[in-house]
């Protein structure tokens, strides 16, 4: 049998029990039975597991995972492939009004030259919180030092230049995510195999 092609695949469902939702979003990237799935949160400052990045394994395997929620909506991403476990994954979901609300001061001169309005600002903001996640130090880094340029959907960040993947899942909604260049699917619904 083939093996599937490494990509990360994002799941956009409504907020409520995401503990669930990932769960079955990592059952079906990795074709076992929600069963064989773990997942919890870790603060690698604190150690809590009330708070902090998320983690997953499937059948004893780790499998990379990110999420974001915005305005009611939560974005899953889990990378599908068995050969790409150390992939590290970032991804950020935002609502164009929301950013556009925010009284933001995250991005340098240059980078506001290329921004075209609120959608481009809230898309770079997204790149931003995503690449920083990838680090896994999220908003503890100063977003400055993540320099966004969005025409060509890179983002600099210690002294590396790093592709990022954005996308409009639904009007006034960006989704940006950092895989180190993986192909994104996003996923209409997450439907775990049986096993």
């Amino acid at each position: 049998m083939a093996r599937p092609t490494p990509a990360v695949l994002v799941t956009i469902v409504p907020s409520g029990d995401d503990r669930e939702a990932l769960l079955a979003a990592v059952a079906s990237a990795a074709a076992v039975d929600v069963a064989a799935v773990h997942a919890g949160r870790v603060c690698p400052h604190c150690g809590s597991t009330d708070h902090g990045r998320p983690w997953a394994t499937a059948a004893g395997r780790a499998v990379p995972v990110s999420t974001a929620r915005t305005g009611g909506a939560t974005a899953l991403a889990v990378v599908r492939g068995t050969a790409v476990t150390d992939v590290a994954l970032g991804i950020d979901l935002e609502q164009v009004a929301r950013v556009a609300a925010a009284p933001l001061d995250a991005f340098g001169p240059a980078e506001r030259r290329g921004l075209g309005g609120d959608a481009d600002r809230a898309a770079a903001w997204a790149v931003k919180e995503a690449v920083l996640k990838r680090d896994g130090r999220g908003l503890r880094v100063d977003p400055t030092a993540v320099a966004v340029d969005l025409e060509r959907s890179v983002a600099r960040f210690a002294g590396r230049v790093q592709p990022v993947t954005v996308l409009w899942p639904a009007p006034g909604t960006v989704l940006a995510v950092a895989a180190g260049g993986l192909p994104v699917e996003v996923e209409d619904r997450v439907t775990p195999p049986v096993g």
